[in-house]
């Protein structure tokens, strides 16, 4: 059991990589009416990280921030510098139109430190309430996920918890789209919380389920991003159909028409289920939808509040379109 508080969040969030202009560009002032209208809706935390845009969302957060006069909860993330491109060209990375910089992974204890200084001058703050450990895993680095899981444990969260020794952070933990390295992270050190990306949603959870419960038991709170998917659960008609950051595979294509069947049998948009569903786990502690409009926002807002029937659960359980162990209200 972890010797910390458990993190004080509101039920909902804004990942703000939209921010950073992921997948199509937007404006300041659009990414200034998403915060404001994030903090109309009462999400009062925003997840940010160096990597969004390239500096890009802590920018506009920062900038927000300081005309606002408004302070939420803040997590941002650590293990990647940016360095100014300079004649050099700027890779997208996924990103529109990013700021001039190169992200390089480090995840040094220098690394660490001077990373996250970068990300206190953007945000203009000089504490975040979660610091996370973005990207280790052999899904991100491949070959060189053993060294890099080495110099996580012995160089950059320790380097982590001397900065929330220093107030700098009140919880610290991992910011990432596997379960494994979480696993086998905190066989070796303990964490306060775990953003977990795209592994626990309405969608795909049978693998991640055991994980959640076991971190509940142990006392480390979840953070659920990508409750959609990369926006599948949450496509138009007409949307490009996104599944872990690329073209969505035929298999999830189809399991998303079949929820959205019965949802739509239980008068229920398929993005609430999703939203609520992800929450509905008691490690949860707070699920951070990503949006890039205000209008959007104020949908998200919607989705959150709308009423489901505990009819539309026992369905969903009968066809076998989420494990019948799964925590649903």
């Amino acid at each position: 059991m972890t010797d910390h508080a458990a993190p004080q969040l509101p039920e909902y969030g804004l990942g703000a990589a939209g921010l950073g202009n992921l997948y199509t560009a937007i404006t300041d002032d659009e990414a200034s009416a998403v915060l404001a209208a994030a903090k109309d809706a009462g999400f009062d935390y925003f997840d940010t990280a160096p990597y969004y845009g390239h500096g890009l969302s802590e920018q506009r957060i920062g900038a927000f921030l300081a005309e606002a006069g408004y302070r939420p909860a803040l997590s941002t993330k650590v293990g990647r510098r940016l360095e100014p491109a300079g004649s050099n060209p700027v890779p997208d990375n996924g990103f529109a139109s990013p700021a001039p910089f190169i992200p390089y992974f480090d995840y040094s204890a220098r690394g660490i430190r001077e990373g996250f200084a970068g990300s206190q001058a953007r945000l203009g703050v000089d504490s975040v309430d979660m610091l996370l450990l973005h990207d280790v895993g052999a899904m991100v680095h491949g070959d060189a996920h053993p060294k890099i899981l080495a110099q996580a444990v012995n160089e950059a969260l320790p380097q982590m918890a001397t900065l929330k020794a220093e107030g700098k952070t009140k919880w610290i933990g991992l910011g990432v789209n596997e379960i494994r390295v979480c696993e086998e992270i905190l066989a070796q050190v303990d964490l306060d919380v775990l953003l977990l990306a795209g592994r626990y949603t309405l969608l795909e959870h049978e693998a991640a389920l055991p994980f959640l419960n076991a971190c509940h038991r142990r006392g480390v709170c979840v953070v659920i991003g990508g409750a959609f998917n990369s926006g599948l659960l949450a496509a138009s008609a007409g949307e490009p159909l996104r599944y872990d950051y690329d073209t969505a595979p035929e298999w999830a294509v189809e399991r998303a028409a079949q929820l959205r069947k019965v949802c739509a049998d239980f008068d229920v948009p398929l993005p609430a289920a999703a939203l609520q569903f992800c929450k509905a786990h008691p490690t949860v502690v707070s699920v951070i939808p990503g949006a890039k409009s205000a209008e959007q926002v104020r949908q998200i807002s919607e989705w959150t509040r709308h009423p489901i029937d505990s009819g539309l659960w026992a369905a969903l359980k009968e066809r076998q379109l989420i494990s019948a162990d799964a925590p649903v209200s």
